[in-house]
């Protein structure tokens, strides 16, 4: 069975999202509950066969992107793993984007 493997980047950006939905609810369990079900996202994609998510050439050579709530799941797929690239806000410019995976 397939796992997934986080980058540092990506794992930033996990931090970062709990930390801000953290903050704009007053509840700090509630960033923790939303990058807990993010994460479960993440483990469900690496377990699905075949090809999931939208390819992203403007990404770079094999990126695909899977939209979870308001955030979208960058990731490539490896023979025994994916690798999640970054994860980011959907109204994240594309262009801007390329320079953080």
């Amino acid at each position: 069975m397939k796992t997934y493997r986080l980058s540092r980047r990506a794992g930033r950006s996990l931090e970062d999202i709990a930390s801000y939905i953290g903050k704009q609810s007053a509840e700090p369990e509630r960033g923790a509950a939303f990058v807990s079900r993010l994460r479960a996202q993440c483990e469900k994609l690496a377990t699905l066969p075949g090809l999931i998510g939208r390819p992203r050439p403007d990404l770079g050579t094999d990126a695909r992107s899977f939209v979870f709530g308001n955030y979208s799941i960058v990731f490539r797929y490896r023979p025994d793993t994916i690798d999640i690239l970054n994860i980011v806000h959907v109204r994240r410019d594309s262009g801007a984007l390329r320079d953080d995976i």
